[in-house]
């Protein structure tokens, strides 16, 4: 057996992964709210903008038509700019001018942050996933998941003691700067790692305007997509609403909510390791059915989470979410590489996240016009007092247990015809 030449790179990948999640950390749930809240902007609003993160995945076609040749150079300028503009996000609020331009152009921002993003997402992770060999996926998202876990509570803990203190002396304007310079320091170090990162010589890899179509008539990738489009549907019609809902409902402190973050980022560590040698065993599909289980009790939780209950229901939602998503993420990508041919793998994430992430967008959308209709009516459905995340939260349980039923049936009931992985190499 020959010296392995990319340890060293997958080392660079893991910590690639853990400053850019912690980038994300500060523009999600809580830290987006109190971005959002400070420039005046509506919970249904800051809705639409948590979901632009499911829109982004669209403009991952793009990906499918630019830079064929190495990814490496195009990966890194794109994740520059992507950052850069994040940064500008805590810098908006403290500019000058009217509060609706301010809220425009933290639109815009964030709009065009997600579009790059996706550009380069995936074509850096099939430079990066390429370093891997295939029968240590499973174990290698866990430990990448992990270690991204471990240094993200200690961080969001220590950001939301930062922003809580100056938010308590009424100096917020010190606080989003620490916040963009933090973002700043991250951005170097993570663009760094990728620099110093090996890249593969190219393998063959489909290429052309005919891509989609061609991608899209694979059946295999058609059973992923429809995974994909559901799951999408149930999160997008409810995760994006809950940032609100903690500071403002419920009550919740940033310190709390960083709490909370850590405790949940323990259950995924811990889920983590179960879930990837799971995978490696059994199979990414019936994985991912056993973490959409473990996702729907969590939105079940919320469901009944009130402000008398609040801080133990959505503890357990939390826990229960943070537990599922120890594998969810990494089984979604996976099943591209386990039902997909290796020239497709691109350009199956781009298109199967694309059509996702539409879904997710649009649910959220239409979402957004049913919790601003229940918080003008003084939050009453159907003539019981109900919060509009409770409402939203029985969606999402619902949605769950269709998903589960169709991998059940699509891929598990029928991958017993066929001891074959679907694109066994």
């Amino acid at each position: 057996m020959g010296r392995d030449i990319y340890k060293t790179d997958r080392t660079l990948y893991i910590i690639e992964a853990g400053l850019e999640y912690l980038i994300s950390i500060l523009f999600a749930d809580a830290f987006l709210a109190t971005l959002t809240s400070s420039l005046g902007m509506s919970d249904s609003l800051t809705g639409i903008i948590s979901s632009f993160i499911s829109l982004g995945c669209v403009f991952q076609l793009i990906a499918m038509f630019i830079s064929k040749g190495r990814a490496k150079r195009t990966v890194i300028s794109l994740s520059i700019l992507n950052q850069i503009l994040f940064m500008l996000l805590y810098v908006i609020p403290l500019a000058g001018g009217t509060e609706n331009f301010k809220i425009a152009i933290f639109v815009v921002c964030i709009l065009l942050a997600y579009f790059v993003y996706n550009i380069a997402h995936p074509k850096k992770i099939n430079w990066l996933m390429s370093l891997v060999p295939n029968g240590q996926r499973g174990r290698f998202t866990a430990t990448k998941e992990i270690i991204s876990l471990i240094i993200g509570m200690i961080f969001s803990f220590a950001m939301g003691s930062v922003i809580d203190y100056y938010k308590e002396i009424g100096d917020m304007r010190t606080a989003f700067i620490i916040c963009a310079a933090v973002v700043f320091v991250l951005m170097i170090m993570h663009t760094l790692t990728m620099i110093l990162t090996k890249e593969k010589p190219i393998e063959h890899v489909m290429e052309g305007k005919h891509e989609i179509l061609s991608v899209l008539k694979d059946k295999n990738l058609i059973k992923v997509c429809v995974v994909f489009l559901i799951w999408y549907i149930a999160t997008y019609s409810a995760n994006p609403f809950y940032g609100t809902y903690q500071t403002k409902e419920l009550g919740f402190s940033l310190t709390f909510v960083s709490i909370l973050s850590i405790v949940s980022a323990i259950a995924r560590v811990i889920s983590s390791i179960f879930m990837g040698a799971y995978a490696d065993k059994r199979s990414f599909a019936k994985m991912i059915r056993l973490c959409f289980a473990i996702a729907g009790l969590g939105f079940l939780c919320n469901i009944f989470c009130v402000p008398e209950n609040g801080k133990i229901m959505f503890t357990a939602y939390k826990i229960l979410y943070s537990v599922a998503m120890g594998g969810i993420n990494s089984a979604l990508i996976n099943l591209c590489y386990d039902y997909v041919s290796a020239e497709k793998r691109v350009h199956a994430l781009a298109v199967t996240q694309a059509l996702a992430g539409l879904a997710g967008f649009f649910s959220t959308l239409i979402v957004s016009m049913l919790v601003g209709s229940i918080q003008e009516k003084g939050n009453t459905f159907m003539g019981m007092y109900l919060y509009a995340q409770q409402v939203v939260s029985a969606i999402a349980f619902i949605l769950t247990v269709a998903v589960i039923v169709y991998v059940s049936i699509s891929l598990i009931h029928k991958a017993k015809y066929n001891q074959k992985k679907p694109t066994e190499e």
